[in-house]
């Protein structure tokens, strides 16, 4: 497959060529301007976005204060081929490239870095509802498998780091606090100071708590999460970050609904009998305290070489009671990563090569209740798990002639899970222990990119990646241990372009793709709501994706009186749009009772995406972000018997963002959620047993709220 996209990027070249000459090229009176230096890290490389050979999405606070921020969903939901889905107040779901097939509640199959802190834990879960989606300042999105750099994972990489403080030309701080309230019980508060210095040392500390009653029956939410980021250079030659997070988090869970109850009435709970208890009697919930603390440091050995190092623990404490069992689990994990890097010359064209390894432990002292109305009654099992996880990397990056850039990678990969059942040591003692080496996976990958005009770039890459089953998909809560689940294997084949036309007014990024996945895992419920999995043959998953945005004017003014003279604005009218389509299926399938699946559209995966929008400021502060997000009808059962519905939905937040004489920031707003109060699901119970698929998502809902700031 790779030649053949290899050759159509050749072809292409010479049109895309003159398409950039003839609609960038401005008069011969002006200048071309290169692409803006928008950096990202990408394979481990800071680059240009135009000098990446892979599919990457990037999300800023900019994007994040477009939607209503008690929640992520709507703004990751803006790139292409990615859909942040939450089934209940705080419970996320991330799928990239049709990743969520195996993952029924949490972050799985996508691996995630805190900064440079894995945030991933060694157990393959993703931890995303401890994080505020005010304090999060970049969200950097690495699609399809990423193994050669970044270990474990067929669903691509999330790079997270929290907001910084602007950089001046001298020493400068600033605080803030904000207050907002909408539908549903909404109240969240936050507060933030920082300070910073030319050399870019920081400091930012931070705090917000969120609170909602909630749209369904048993939907409440509280999290209060603590953030400390800083860095600093004790020497020109070393930098050194330290980031410290505390969250204490606890959201109910409501359950899903069959279609009948859904569309009688969304807010309900899920119901029970006298024989088995809905979740509002079982009081169902999750409930966690998380603390972390990392450290990276980077030295800078000559022009040529440098490290980076990281260092992190992390200590987690959950009780989750849910319809059958109460489990209380006490997680203890730490690890680090480390690279060298080299940048010189070779053969006159520059040379960049890094190489290194990560390794992850953790051990779980995790007990399984009977739950009677959300108290835990008899121990049903107590289990320790012990998980190790590591992979070494290398990387080399080589600039050719004629603009072409090419990259060359591998990893090592190594996983093991010890799992001992002490509750049976009394009437066996030798306990009941598992212990799963899976095999160790080389993970290759190879790219080619070319700098078509300053303007405009395209790639070609081909990677392969490897999911080995999570602690809790090998564990599930009816207390079997699995001892057949095996590890997911893929390759993806992508060819892509970027770049901007029409005088730098618009800006694209393109990419196509087919990821061919074996051994898949897919999730499955029992009649009590217990997860359970198996591997079900493989997956041809194949879709093309497109991101836009066209200026359609702008105007840079002085800021009118007082000390801020001087400064300027920028009043301008944006449109973007992001838009994916997945043509995912299965191949060969034969389900437990020996049905046919093959050919089938891939479960909870929809067809089409899109998410669009309008951003509009005025040079006196006024600003209005309508924005639509759709998606199309989506299969709930490997069979393709039962689908949701697609739907559209509209929102929008307007307000008044403005600094006054140079030091007192304001920033009043408001906005409205959809506004056409559709009936949808956003993150579906896939294969539930009792057709109970359905997680309603809020009706229409309003929110306003006030941030206040101070620079000295």
């Amino acid at each position: 497959m790779l030649p053949r996209y290899l050759l159509l990027v050749l072809l292409l070249m010479p049109a895309l060529r003159l398409v950039a000459q003839q609609a960038s090229s401005p008069p011969d009176t002006l200048t071309a301007r290169a692409l803006p230096a928008a950096t990202v890290v990408g394979y481990g490389q800071r680059l240009p976005l135009r000098r990446t050979a892979a599919g990457v999405g990037v999300i800023d606070n900019t994007i994040i204060q477009r939607f209503n921020e008690s929640s992520l969903a709507s703004a990751v939901n803006t790139l292409p081929g990615v859909r942040l889905e939450e089934r209940a107040t705080g419970s996320y779901r991330l799928s990239v490239r049709g990743s969520t097939l195996r993952s029924p509640f949490g972050v799985r199959n996508v691996k995630m870095y805190y900064f440079d802190i894995p945030f991933t834990e060694a157990n393959g879960t993703s931890p995303l509802n401890i994080l505020d989606p005010a304090q999060i300042g970049r969200i950097e999105v690495l699609k399809g498998p990423a193994g050669s750099v970044y270990g474990a994972g067929t669903g691509g990489v999330v790079r997270l780091e929290n907001r910084r403080p602007l950089l001046g030309q001298a020493s400068q701080g600033r605080a803030q606090v904000g207050y907002s309230v909408g539908s549903f019980g909404l109240r969240r508060f936050t507060a933030a100071v920082e300070t910073s210095k030319a050399n870019g040392d920081y400091f930012r500390a931070q705090y917000a708590h969120q609170q909602l009653h909630g749209y369904r029956e048993q939907s409440a939410l509280r999290r209060d999460v603590f953030a400390l980021d800083g860095q600093t250079s004790p020497t020109d030659r070393q930098t050194l970050a330290v980031h410290a997070l505390y969250t204490d988090l606890y959201y109910q869970l409501p359950g899903g609904l069959t279609r009948a109850q859904y569309e009688q009435d969304p807010r309900l709970a899920r119901p029970g009998t006298a024989a088995s208890p809905g979740t509002v009697a079982q009081q169902a919930s999750y409930a966690s305290q998380t603390g972390l603390l990392g450290f990276t440091h980077e030295y800078r050995l000559s022009d040529r070489w440098r490290s980076t190092a990281t260092l992190y623990g992390r200590s987690t404490s959950v009780q989750t009671p849910y319809l059958v069992d109460w489990e209380r689990d006490a997680i203890l994990g730490g690890g680090g990563r480390v690279a060298l890097h080299y940048q010189g010359l070779l053969a006159g064209r520059i040379l960049r090569v890094q190489g290194g390894g990560e390794f992850q432990a953790s051990f779980t002292d995790a007990r399984s209740y009977l739950n009677v109305g959300g108290a835990p009654t008899t121990l049903r099992y107590n289990d320790e798990i012990r998980t190790r996880t590591g992979f070494v990397f290398a990387q080399a990056d080589y600039e050719l002639p004629a603009g072409f850039l090419l990259t060359a990678g591998a990893s090592y990969n190594r996983l093991r899970y010890q799992i001992a059942r002490i509750s049976s040591a009394a009437t066996n003692p030798t306990g009941y222990g598992v212990a799963r080496d899976f095999q160790p996976q080389v993970l290759p990958r190879l790219a080619l990119l070319k700098e078509i005009t300053p303007q405009l770039s395209a790639y070609a890459s081909v990677s392969t990646g490897f999911s080995p089953p999570t602690e809790a998909e090998l564990r599930p809560s009816d207390g079997t241990i699995s001892q057949d689940l095996q590890a997911e294997r893929g390759t993806s084949y992508e060819v892509g372009g970027r770049g901007t036309l029409l005088h730098e007014r618009l800006t694209f990024d393109v990419a196509v793709f087919d990821f061919e996945l074996r051994n898949t895992i897919v999730s499955r419920s029992n009649a009590q709501g217990i997860q359970l999995f198996a591997n079900a043959g493989d997956t041809h998953q194949r879709g093309a994706e497109v991101a836009a945005s066209y200026q359609l004017w702008q105007q840079v003014a002085p800021m009118p009186g007082g000390p801020g003279m001087g400064q300027t604005t920028r009043a301008g009218l944006r449109l973007w749009a992001s838009y994916a389509y997945n043509y995912f299926r299965f191949g060969s399938y034969e389900s437990a009772a020996g049905q046919q699946y093959g050919g089938n559209q891939l479960t909870g995966t929809a067809p089409h995406t899109l998410s669009a929008g309008l951003d509009f400021t005025q040079r006196l502060g006024f600003y209005l972000s309508p924005t639509v997000g759709h998606q199309a009808t989506l299969p709930l059962t490997d069979a393709n018997t039962d689908y949701a519905a697609g739907y559209w939905v509209f929102g929008s937040r307007a307000g008044w963002r403005r600094t006054l004489a140079g030091r007192l920031e304001v920033d009043f707003y408001g906005g409205i959620e959809n506004a056409t109060d559709r009936r949808y699901s956003l993150g579906n119970d896939l294969n539930a047993f009792g057709g109970k698929y359905f997680q309603p998502a809020p009706g229409r809902n309003y929110y306003g709220g006030a941030l206040l700031g101070w620079r000295w």
